[in-house]
């Protein structure tokens, strides 16, 4: 009898009151718990949240303009160019191609260089000239031409020379205190150092070109040969001969 009344109590227990308040309610609980199919994949995949960036980001028609244009600039190794993309020219030379080549730079040389000398102290500015090896003082310094070239009338003017410069120390010593090329388009470039002279090249003078002749002119053409004179005409044997005027004949008596 014990028994029988627990198992009724447990069942008791364990059955839902059936009342319209409790369905209601375990509907509402069921809809809560059981949502539609969007909202599932919605909960049982959350969505990763991107990366964002530090800095300030390019729109993306920009990136992949700039992509497509190093890429067609300078694709990867192995990689193909698009068939759009220019294709650089060959300038290497072809078989048939003529090769010219530039002529060198035509030389002249000159008997004498012409320098300008600066005095640093004073300021004052020496325009001389010295003769190819010839050896002329500025100050306490000794300049030395050794070849001096000019360049042709057609050319781009160039001059240049080669010069030695010593400098006498108040001991009366030489010292060698510049040796090289002088352009007189840049004094700037290859100078004379010292603290107080300073010497630059300006021109040369006096080239050596032997003197050509002028050029003979063309011999005048020889004049044609003169036509000979045309004979007289002949007469004819059948032209009849002048007829001699006849005297009268004197009366007769």
């Amino acid at each position: 009898m014990g028994d029988a009344r627990r198992a009724a109590c447990r069942s008791a227990v364990l059955q839902p009151v059936r009342s319209p308040v409790w369905g209601a309610a375990t509907a509402a609980v069921e809809r809560a718990e059981r949502p539609s199919a969007a909202g599932l994949s919605a909960i049982s995949r959350p969505a990763l949240s991107r990366p964002t960036l530090s800095g300030p980001t390019l729109p993306r028609a920009a990136l992949s303009g700039s992509a497509k244009s190093a890429a067609a600039v300078d694709p990867l190794p192995g990689q193909r160019q698009p068939r759009g993309a220019p294709q650089p020219a060959d300038t290497s030379p072809q078989p048939g191609d003529e090769v010219i080549a530039e002529p060198p730079s035509q030389k002249i040389a000159n008997k004498s260089a012409m320098f300008s000398g600066l005095d640093k102290i004073t300021g004052r500015i020496i325009a001389f000239d010295a003769a190819i090896g010839e050896t002329v003082q500025f100050g306490a310094l000794q300049v030395t031409p050794r070849i001096c070239y000019t360049r042709p009338p057609t050319e781009t003017p160039n001059t240049d020379a080669f010069i030695e410069v010593d400098e006498v120390t108040l001991q009366g010593d030489v010292k060698r205190i510049f040796t090289g090329w002088m352009f007189a388009a840049s004094p700037g470039l290859h100078a004379v150092e010292h603290p107080i002279y300073d010497v630059w090249l300006t021109d040369c003078k006096n080239p050596l070109v032997a003197a050509t002749a002028p050029p003979e002119p063309p011999p005048a053409a020889a004049a044609p040969p003169a036509k000979p004179a045309a004979p007289p005409p002949r007469r004819s044997s059948q032209q009849a001969a002048p007829q001699l005027a006849t005297e009268p004949a004197a009366p007769r008596r």
